[in-house]
């Protein structure tokens, strides 16, 4: 357990809720794999590899999407705090920034707006929504207003309308579940980060967050929360509006650069009203993930699935003490 310092010429407690926005972002599982080192001139986001999810995440991908998620949401608190946020993605390694996939420095001033006010809220009451949606539209007005999120941070939202398409992607999320129900590690890791009643466990994917939800042949596959069969909620919304949030190119900084516009476009619904949750088999198979990029067209590079529409509340997952994501300063690789 670390101890929040000053950094960035703000205090400790302003630090300490800078790094509670960013502990609220999304991740595979809910493991929160990220961890801050606090220096006077900058704050260091790291990689917590001890929560890595091989069975499910075997490229670290989802790792670094849900850092990128983190790092939204800590850029964001720091505007929130008057300060404009200069970010360094995979800095260099040297001894002072041993494993550090992002840096974050204070660049200049920075002036609320009443959009950055509406973001900052959502930060704490955004949820991944895994129970069934309404049948209600979605707004095309809506629906640019989530695009143009994801491209402020250098993402590409692949709004599926097709009915083809939208059944191909179907048959990939249930084709890809085949697969990973058949991996002994990515069922152990599910059975271990879901479905508990723990109620003194601050990480995971508690059963409160949401009810077991229908997986027939027919329909799309969500990930359940105990691994268990149950017949299909007549209420359940059978063709969910769905986006692919895609970059340009493939690699560590890329995703990163996902993760951020992944959380932007995240907050933008919540600020709309609207739930989300994720449909990530597809691009957790890596087979799958080159046939989903095919479908699009081969040139984007499809980095998470969403599913989005009007939702009852959910409930949140728990999350880590800020203690425990704090490292020691001298920390070095070895």
């Amino acid at each position: 357990m670390g101890t929040v310092t000053t950094s960035l010429g703000i205090s400790a407690q302003e630090v300490k809720t800078v790094l509670q926005a960013a502990s609220l972002a999304p991740s595979l599982h809910n493991s929160q794999p990220w961890r801050f080192r606090l220096l006077p001139d900058r704050i260091e986001l790291h990689m917590d590899l001890g929560r890595r999810l091989p069975g499910a995440d075997p490229e670290d991908r989802e790792l670094r999407l849900a850092c990128g998620a983190a790092l939204l949401n800590l850029r964001l608190a720091l505007q929130g705090l008057g300060i404009r946020p200069s970010v360094t993605l995979l800095p260099p390694s040297t001894n002072s920034v041993a494993g550090a996939v992002a840096i974050v420095r204070r660049g200049g001033p920075a002036r609320p707006t009443d959009e950055l006010n509406a973001m900052l809220k959502a930060i704490g009451t955004r949820r991944t929504n895994r129970r069934p949606f309404l049948d209600l539209p979605i707004p095309r007005a809506h629906r640019q207003r989530l695009a143009r999120a994801a491209s402020a941070d250098q993402g590409w939202l692949h709004v599926v309308t097709d009915q083809r398409e939208q059944g191909r992607i179907r048959e990939l999320v249930i084709q890809a579940h085949r697969i990973q129900c058949n991996n002994p590690l990515f069922l152990s890791e599910w059975a271990a980060w879901t479905g508990h009643h723990d109620t003194v466990r601050r990480d995971g994917v508690p059963a409160s967050a949401g009810p077991a939800l229908p997986e027939p042949e027919n329909q799309w596959v969500l990930r359940r929360e105990n691994g268990t069969k149950q017949a299909v909620n007549k209420e359940f919304d059978v063709d969910p509006v769905v986006f692919v949030l895609c970059s340009y190119y493939d690699g560590g900084i890329a995703e990163l650069q996902s993760g951020q516009a992944m959380q932007r476009v995240l907050l933008t619904a919540a600020t709309l009203g609207l739930s989300a949750s994720f449909l990530p088999q597809p691009v957790e198979v890596p087979r799958m993930r080159d046939e989903l990029r095919k479908l699009l067209g081969g040139g984007l590079v499809p980095q998470a699935i969403m599913r989005v529409g009007y939702g009852h509340p959910a409930p949140a997952t728990p999350r880590r003490p800020v203690e425990d994501l704090v490292m020691p300063t001298h920390f070095t690789s070895g």
